[in-house]
């Protein structure tokens, strides 16, 4: 088993009060970078989970996710210094108000149920 810190990615990792499927709108935060440079010396896997309602509001896509999480490991890695830093992202695109009908509901994985860490937990060891 290996130690690991899971993250929320908005408000938490990078600027954003809302929803974030921009990649070229990624800014982290103050301080983040440093932080998370220190959780890897320590030895810790770094582990992302966040809720992207986004996608069933229609606002982006899957794929925009993916951009988006794409950009946010190269500026960490940018500002680290590190070739890796992220080890793993995980996003729940559902939301019960959702306008999007494959993605309008509740889900395991939905913050705060903890299917996400669950997942991440068993894939990661």
């Amino acid at each position: 088993m290996s130690a690991a810190v899971f993250l929320d990615r908005d408000g938490t990792l990078i600027l954003n009060d809302g929803d974030l499927g921009d990649p070229d709108r990624v800014e982290l935060l103050p301080g983040v970078a440093s932080a998370l440079r220190s959780l890897r010396g320590a030895g810790y896997a770094l582990v992302v989970i966040t809720n992207q309602g986004g996608v069933a509001r229609g606002r982006y896509d899957e794929a925009a996710v993916h951009a988006t999480h794409a950009r946010i490991e190269q500026v960490l890695q940018r500002d680290t210094g590190l070739s890796r830093v992220v080890d793993a992202f995980y996003f729940c695109p559902f939301h019960p108000q959702g306008t999007v009908e494959r993605y309008r509901s509740e889900h395991p994985w939905r913050k705060p149920a903890p299917g996400m860490l669950l997942e991440a937990a068993r894939e990661h060891a």
